[in-house]
């Protein structure tokens, strides 16, 4: 299948594996960079210029913000892999069903998510005992971030099918546009206009808004064969399953392990304000260093999927190896120089003695677990790019949110109950997930070589 003209998709069925993939996922990487400044540069300037009720909000609602982000985007994982898969198979008429498909579903989610948004913003926050001098606030923000969420989710499900073709480069030019216009138009909202926390939300979806019709005007104007074609948006049933089959799994774990998270917090809480900022401190750290396994984890989907669909089972295997040897090594390179420099690290974010003692204590003690999570996630991905999103599921959701609660109960009840001991269930969860995860795929790949 050649084109006349140049195609921006790339074709990770052929050439070399390590550079396919290095290429592939350092746009991701940058474009999770963006993402991250995105929220960091609303908490600044609302601590900076509103109030500290007013930052409390924004933190307060972060919470349900990310749980309708995680489980869109499991939808868009798997409309990615149908959509990888069928193009790595050159079945075109294939694909342009499957495109469409994805985004007559994506405009009735933004209707339904943007309804619920309007209606249970207060009951959420009232649900998650969100305090008297905060709510207002935090009913403001929601209810204004659910009212322009179509945006998110419109450049979200975009940016997903250029990744499905092979395409990161030109989200990721979207992402740094808004990105620094999020950044203009929250100082302009907050510093002229003197809009408060209305103000960073209306910043916030503006820019999204705009990612939106970036994307939908490229995916509309293309020549290529990822082309949107208005006229012909449907949806179709057998479709829309294939995609929720790997999509549902996908975003019910991000959502169940983002929840139970909230639980490890709870348990840190017992140790006063300054070991729960210390924790805070290393986990926007520990967020930094899991960029690369994330960004390698998608390489890997795309890769695998496009790999089966052209029925190169060897190549996908391959492709899998190399994501999880470069992730790897990678985050051993990023952890050796965090460890080293703990302290210093920590003191980015916090300047007081006890807060740094703890931060620094808990980037001691897990960071090098973290080798474990990068074969984890990029397992996952793989497994997800051959169509099997239940199977990492239930590994993830059995480690991550089963075995961590477990350890946490025993060890504080019968052990010791130290901010230490506390702290490792972390890397308790990321060993006994590398564990079974490994044993399943290992027992899975030899269960097809048979057939």
């Amino acid at each position: 299948m050649h084109h006349a003209h140049k195609t921006t998709a790339r074709d990770m069925t052929r050439g070399s594996i390590v550079q396919q993939i290095i290429l592939f996922s350092l746009p991701l990487m940058l474009g999770n960079i963006f993402q991250m400044l995105y929220n960091t540069v609303d908490m600044w300037v609302v601590g900076n210029y509103v109030s500290t009720q007013a930052q409390a909000a924004i933190g307060s609602t972060q919470m349900i913000t990310n749980m309708a982000v995680f489980f869109f985007n499991g939808f868009s994982i798997g409309a990615g892999v149908l959509i990888g898969q069928r193009f790595g198979a050159r079945d075109m008429d294939r694909l342009h069903d499957a495109i469409e498909t994805t985004m007559a579903a994506t405009f009735v989610f933004c209707i339904v998510f943007t309804a619920l948004g309007a209606l249970g913003a207060r009951p959420m926050l009232r649900f998650m005992s969100t305090p008297d001098d905060v709510i207002a606030d935090s009913t403001q923000y929601l209810t204004i971030y659910f009212a322009g969420i179509s945006g998110l989710l419109i450049y979200n499900m975009g940016s997903g099918i250029l990744r499905a073709v092979g395409d990161t480069t030109r989200p990721l030019v979207f992402l740094i546009i808004t990105s620094v216009l999020n950044i203009v138009l929250d100082l302009a909202f907050v510093l002229w206009l003197h809009a408060g926390i209305a103000g960073v939300a209306y910043a916030t979806i503006l820019s999204q808004f705009i990612s939106a019709i970036l994307t939908l005007m490229l995916l509309t104007r293309t020549k290529d064969i990822y082309r949107l074609v208005w006229r012909d948006l449907r949806i179709d049933p057998h479709v829309l399953r294939r995609i929720f089959a790997v999509g549902l799994p996908a975003g019910i774990q991000s959502v169940i392990t983002a929840f139970s998270n909230v639980f490890v917090q709870s348990y840190i809480n017992f140790f006063g304000s300054a070991c729960m900022a210390g924790w805070s401190c290393y986990n926007k750290l520990d967020s930094f260093i899991m960029l690369p396994m994330q960004s390698m984890a998608m390489a890997a989907t795309t890769f695998v999927s496009q790999n089966i669909g052209a029925n190169q089972k060897e190549r996908a295997d391959r492709g899998t190896l190399t994501s999880i040897l470069l992730s790897v090594g990678v985050t051993f390179a990023v952890a050796v120089v965090l460890v080293l420099n703990a302290p210093k690290a920590v003191e980015i974010f916090n300047k007081d003695p006890a807060v740094i003692e703890y931060g620094a204590m808990f980037m001691r003690a897990n960071t090098f677990f973290l080798l474990f999570n990068c074969v984890n996630h990029v397992l996952a991905g793989a497994l997800r790019g051959r169509g099997d999103s239940k199977g990492p599921m239930i590994i993830m959701l059995a480690a991550f949110v089963g075995i961590r609660q477990v350890y946490l109960f025993t060890v504080t009840r019968f052990f010791a109950n130290t901010a230490l001991l506390v702290g490792l269930g972390y890397p308790v969860g990321w060993t006994c997930c590398f564990i079974i995860e490994t044993a399943y795929a290992l027992r899975k790949r030899r269960a097809e070589s048979h057939i």
